[in-house]
């Protein structure tokens, strides 16, 4: 017996939806309004800089477009069968895997369009630089503190018997 999608976790999809729109335009604006490599300071501690991302996190896997495409979808597929198998009231986890999901897909689209992920945060200490990265970067890493506050801290407070 199936169940209906709205009242599973694939109720929460469009929050993914919003993600991916919110990070394709943002990126959009990035392309339009900057030339590769220009900056324009905000803050003290924040500039605009466009750049291009030809690997994954921290410019790793390098050169593997369509390894990290693949992995972005299997990723993308796992947490949907996982916000299947949750009900829709469980907003926590729901809530961080569409963050996931929408980051994932917005990077992949990138992937796939550009060819790099387009970048643009560049937040800076000094001389020193964070590695520069997108809504879509901040999505998943957002979801993902959700899953492992959830793992570590949510699910004891359900164990733990009511008086």
């Amino acid at each position: 017996m199936s169940k209906s999608i709205g009242s599973t976790g694939l109720r929460w999809l469009w929050l993914a939806v919003v993600v991916l729109v919110i990070d394709l335009l943002s990126k959009f604006w990035v392309i339009k309004n900057f030339r590769l490599g220009e900056s324009v300071d905000l803050l003290p501690f924040f500039n605009f800089y466009y750049a291009r991302n030809y690997g994954a996190a921290f410019s790793s896997f390098m050169g593997q477009r369509w390894a990290l495409a693949a992995v972005a979808i299997t990723i993308s597929i796992v947490l949907m069968v996982m916000m299947y198998r949750t009900v829709a009231k469980d907003r926590w986890s729901n809530i961080a895997f569409a963050l996931i999901i929408g980051g994932a897909l917005g990077n992949l689209f990138d992937r796939l369009y550009h060819g790099f992920v387009v970048d643009f945060f560049d937040f800076f200490i000094g001389d020193w630089h964070y590695p520069t990265f997108n809504v879509a970067d901040c999505a998943i890493c957002i979801g993902a503190v959700m899953v492992v506050l959830e793992g570590f801290i949510f699910s004891k407070k359900k164990e733990k018997p009511e008086s």
